[in-house]
């Protein structure tokens, strides 16, 4: 029954998915202008967070608009097809569960939040004033 259930689902994604990211496509958001100096300064935070996501998940297509209105140059990886980034997430987060941000401190300590509605408050309060 299992098999059953995985290969259904693994259809309905593969139906599905390319839907989602035309929409996604068509419907990204203007970003945010700042002075340079200010993006400047997004941009060298921004080099301290990953997102871990999958291209089809609508969580992560969430996460990436707000990461595109708030004009956030945010690495992406990909933990659906990448086992090397799958294997970090499942370390660090204790899931393979996406969307999943890392920030990293200045001191080298990580920490992972693993809710899309959480990431996306995240980046609203750290750089939606900025």
């Amino acid at each position: 029954m299992k098999p059953l259930i995985r290969a259904f689902f693994k259809t309905v994604r593969a139906v599905l998915g390319p839907f989602m990211l035309l929409k996604e496509r068509l419907t990204q958001p203007r970003g945010m202008v700042r002075e340079s100096a200010a993006q400047t300064a997004v941009n060298l935070q921004c080099q301290n967070l990953a997102l871990y996501q999958f291209s089809t998940c609508p969580f992560c297509i969430k996460v990436r608009q707000e990461m595109r209105r708030l004009s956030l140059p945010i690495q992406q990886r990909d933990a659906q097809h990448n086992a090397a980034n799958r294997s970090e997430l499942l370390q660090g987060s204790g899931a393979t569960k996406v969307p999943c941000l890392k920030i990293t401190d200045a001191a080298g300590q990580s920490q992972w939040l693993t809710d899309s509605a959480a990431i996306i408050g995240y980046l609203r309060g750290r750089f939606a004033a900025a």
